[in-house]
Formats: structure tokens, sequence, C-alpha cells
């Protein structure tokens, strides 16, 4: 498996992302490596052997807490260079995989990619890398010879999201259910307390096409700062990284109501991330524009982790009618009105919402589960 990691220390959420990934194949019975890459320039002090930087140590702790721990390698200067087993460990393990997961296509080594019997490019981020591609910006499917995206609606009638020609296997996020085990009922004020971890922005900008934008976060959130307000007996709370660019947005959220906290503290690493979202009463989520505009059906990898803790999730609709059963543990919306009124039924009928999200996870989140149908379906055994 291949994917960018090491370059992005302090965020517990997407270091989850991979050790689902990673449990769910080892848990099927799969060889597992995982292949990251660096460049001298993402590091704090480039002037400093990586193997100090704090980008490797961030690496080498999620790979310990994955039970990864030696079975795990970075690429380093354009491949140069290989930190943790030396390259000809990771050429060899590529001749004999039959398979390669390469996340948003980050891994680029021409003899690694060649040496795999077939190379998947996984898609996290519907629309983006299919718009930069249509708009002759970047091509991040080169290469790759299956198609792999948690946007349930690519390729489907409705869904503004390019193909580019390709043919797309939906799958839902995995998620280790161990690792995520139903937590205990919250009282008090505490059980009204809904959370997410969100970047208000994000490494993206806005793409344009046709006439059409399709923005970020931000974009989508601004309709939702006075929702506090319109639902009294709740508790609204955002783990969000901003920019102080966007301290204007950040004060007006804290107006309508919200109350937000600093993602490193309050999740800046696996556990602590998990300690987050177990300790919520559910999630509140509002959507990148662009999985909302295009109707991509995005689902949330961090969503799924809430539901396995047994935390209902309150979610911006992008499309998951007919993919996933929502109305229990799993409650849409599509403006201010509707979301007043979700967050009302979750916070006032909190055990039954509780027991239907951790059963939504166990039936179609369980990593094992989900890994082993796009397997199947990618026709690998």
């Amino acid at each position: 498996m291949g994917g960018a990691l090491a370059q992005r220390p302090g965020i517990g959420g997407h270091a989850w992302v991979f050790r689902h990934w990673l449990a769910g194949l080892a848990g099927l019975g799969c060889d597992v490596l995982f292949v990251d890459r660096l460049e001298p320039d993402m590091l704090d002090d480039p002037d400093s052997p990586p193997e100090a930087s704090r980008q490797w140590a961030w690496l080498d702790d999620v790979m310990a807490g994955a039970g990864m721990a030696g079975r795990f390698a970075v690429l380093y200067d354009r491949g140069r260079r290989c930190l943790g087993l030396d390259r000809a460990a990771v050429v060899e393990h590529c001749r004999q995989a039959p398979v390669l997961f390469n996340v948003m296509g980050y891994l680029d080594d021409d003899e690694l990619l060649g040496a795999v019997g077939r190379r998947v490019f996984v898609d996290l981020d519907p629309g983006f890398p299919q718009f930069w591609r249509a708009l002759g910006l970047h091509d991040a499917f080169a290469g790759h010879d299956a198609f792999v995206t948690v946007g349930a609606n690519l390729g489907r009638a409705g869904c503004a999201v390019p193909d580019c020609g390709l043919d797309w296997i939906a799958t839902l996020p995995p998620v280790d259910l161990a690792a995520w085990p139903a937590a205990r009922p919250l009282t008090g004020r505490a059980a009204a307390r809904l959370t997410s971890v969100a970047t208000w922005r994000g490494p993206f900008g806005p793409v344009d096409h046709d006439g059409v934008t399709y923005g970020l976060r931000v974009h989508e959130f601004r309709a939702y700062a006075d929702l506090p307000a319109a639902v009294p007996g709740a508790r609204l709370e955002l783990a969000l990284d901003a920019d102080a660019a966007d301290r204007p947005d950040v004060d007006r959220l804290q107006r309508g109501g919200w109350r937000i906290v600093d993602p490193r503290s309050a999740a800046g690493d696996p556990e602590s991330y998990r300690t987050y979202v177990s300790g919520s009463a559910g999630e509140f989520l509002v959507a990148k524009q662009m999985y909302v505009r295009t109707g991509s059906g995005w689902v949330s990898d961090r969503s799924a982790c809430y539901l396995a803790s047994g935390r209902p999730v309150v979610a911006q609709d992008t499309g998951l009618s007919g993919h996933l059963p929502t109305g229990e543990g799993l409650l849409t919306f599509t403006d201010p009105d509707s979301a007043a009124a979700a967050v009302a039924e979750v916070t006032g009928n909190a055990s039954r919402h509780a027991k239907a999200a951790r059963d939504l996870a166990v039936d179609c989140f369980d990593a094992p589960k989900v890994l082993r149908t796009l397997l199947d379906r990618l026709e690998v055994s």
C-alpha cells in the first residue's frame, strides 16, 4: 500500500485512514507493506537527516501503533534513499505483490509501480483529481490499472464529477471495529455534544469547470454559522484547522454559538483522535462543497469512526440515497432547517441512534468485509 502519511504529522484522523486499510488487509491474511515518500522540502529542517525529522518520528509511531513495525519504507529525495526497509527489499516485495493500493496516486516511483502485478488508484477526494485531469492540470491516474473511489456516484447519471473515461469501483471507507469499540453511553451535558474534526479549506483549492465553481468546506459551512441557536438543547463543537487569514470566519462561528477547539490538541495523534470521537455524543458533518455540488456520494472515513464508536452522525447529504440506510444512526440534511431537525432528533433519542450507529458500522464498514468485497471486484485473490 502506498500513500502520503509521513509529511502530515499531527493529524490523527489522517493516520487512521491508513490504519484501517492496513488492519483490514492484514485481517484477510494479506502480507502488507506500506510505502511512503518524502522530499527534502517537506521537512521542517531540510538540512538535518530525515531520520531526525518530526515527519519520520510521526510515521514510525503510527506504523508501530498499527502493528506495522519493520514493514514500512519511505522513499526519500526522489527515491535516491530508502528509509526503513531497504530499497531492494521493497522492490522484491512489490514483485511478489498481486496488487498495490496507491492512495491518491501519491507513490510515483516507476520501478516500484512497474514491479507490482496490479496498480490500483484509491481516490479519497472525489472530484478533485478527476477535474484536474479534465482541465489538463494534472493526471494522477496515469500508470494505474484500476480505479477505486469513496464517491459512490462516480460514473452514474446525475454526478457532475467527470469519469475521465475510466471505470470507477466505489467502496465504503473501511474501519477497524476492534480498534473502535462501542463507547459507553453518555449522560448530562455530554450527551448533547456533537463534534467534528475538520479543515476549513484544506490543501486543494476550488475548481472551476464549465462555468461552475466547486468549492471547499468553508463555502458550505457559512450557511450553518447560526445553527446552534436553532437547537438550544445541543452543544455543537468543531476541532477546526483554519488559517490565521480565516479568523473572521472563526469569529463568526463563535458568535453563532459554535465552540471551536484546537485540532492538534484535541485530535493530533491516533489515540487523542479516538478519544475525542468516542467522547462525543455524535458527529455533525458539513462536507466540502466539491462533494455536495457534484452529488459525488462521498462518504467520510471520519464518520465511519463515529459510527463504529456507537456515536450517530448527522451529515450533509452528498447523494447518499440508495447507498447507505439513513434515518437511524446516520441522518442527512440539505439545509439549515433539516440540519436543526436532525440534530434535535439525535440528541432527543440518543440511545436508539447510538445502537443504530454501531449496527450500521458493523453491517457496512467492517474493514475485512469492505476490503474482501473490494478485492473480489478487482478480481484479486
